[in-house]
């Protein structure tokens, strides 16, 4: 592929036949107007999407831009990554916030106390994305971490809405503390990244998998094994966009509008037609969300 590719967005897909909804997506992270993407996933059967919140700015947004559009529902949340950096700082900037000072336990309580108002809002219809990332934090952060986390399954219950989750190299620690704390009603694993024998463990308590574009990716065979003994009745789609592009347009943006190319390929592990698979998936995130 040559590089300029890169920068081409990919062609639009074949319409569904039966429209779904993108289960997670951050709309403040795309090129181009909110109105433009919603527009343009709607014209391939995309006519809802969840914008999900990963700090106290974006969760904002995210209440603001649902409110503002019917096709649009909303999570808030302080994601794993972003709780050690309330707590501890962050000198080097990484995060699209820039550098930030150690606030310490007081500054993440004063956060979520924020979260927790904006979880109370109509349009408002999941706590995440939440849980826990051992890939980026290492153990110095994984108290705040932690701590934030048990704080959002609280909040998802005490409101009624649904928790999401955001699970990366700590699968057995994210089941445990759901365990420990009681999971809320409805519980979505988003970019679903555990094996088979998770898929099982989340299957027995109820818990919404959702998969992205990375389930097509050549290496992603523990993924496609743990979508194929997935209950129909618990699957989400998502595209996770901007990132995860399916293939074949991995290393392009992703938008809304490539859900059809990941959920063919969904499909097709599931041995489901694309309309079953389509029917089910709208019904699932209807339930999931509570829209």
């Amino acid at each position: 592929m040559a590089p300029q590719d890169k920068n081409t967005p990919p062609p639009l897909p074949e319409p569904l036949r039966v429209a779904v909804a993108d289960s997670h997506t951050h709309l403040d992270m795309q090129d181009g107007t909110v109105e433009e993407a919603l527009a343009k996933a709607a014209s391939v059967g995309v006519t809802t999407v969840v914008q999900v919140g990963c700090d106290l700015a974006g969760s904002q947004w995210a209440a603001e831009t649902a409110a503002a559009h019917d096709s649009v529902h909303a999570t808030v949340a302080l994601h794993p990554n972003e709780a050690p950096r309330i707590v501890l700082g962050d000198p080097d900037g990484w995060s699209r916030q820039g550098a930030r000072e150690a606030g310490g336990n007081s500054a993440l309580d004063a956060a979520l106390t924020e979260i927790d108002k904006l979880a109370g809002l109509p349009q408002v219809r999941g706590v995440g994305e939440t849980g826990l990332d051992y890939f980026r934090t290492g153990p110095e952060g994984m108290a705040a971490q932690e701590a934030s986390f048990r704080a959002h399954i609280e909040i998802a219950k005490r409101h009624g809405k649904a928790l999401v989750i955001h699970d990366r190299e700590a699968h057995d620690d994210v089941l445990r503390i759901l365990r420990e704390e009681g999971a809320p009603d409805r519980v979505v694993f988003h970019c679903y990244s555990g094996d088979a024998e998770m898929a099982k463990i989340c299957a027995a308590a109820g818990y919404f998998m959702s998969f992205a574009g990375n389930v097509t990716f050549k290496n992603a065979q523990p993924l496609r094994d743990a979508l194929a003994i997935a209950p129909p009745e618990l699957v989400l789609v998502e595209t996770d966009a901007p990132f995860l592009t399916p293939a074949p347009y991995r290393g392009r943006a992703n938008a809304p509008y490539l859900i059809p190319v990941t959920l063919r390929a969904m499909a097709e592990v599931m041995a489901l037609t694309e309309d079953a698979l389509a029917t089910a998936i709208a019904a699932n995130t209807a339930r999931a969300f509570g829209y």
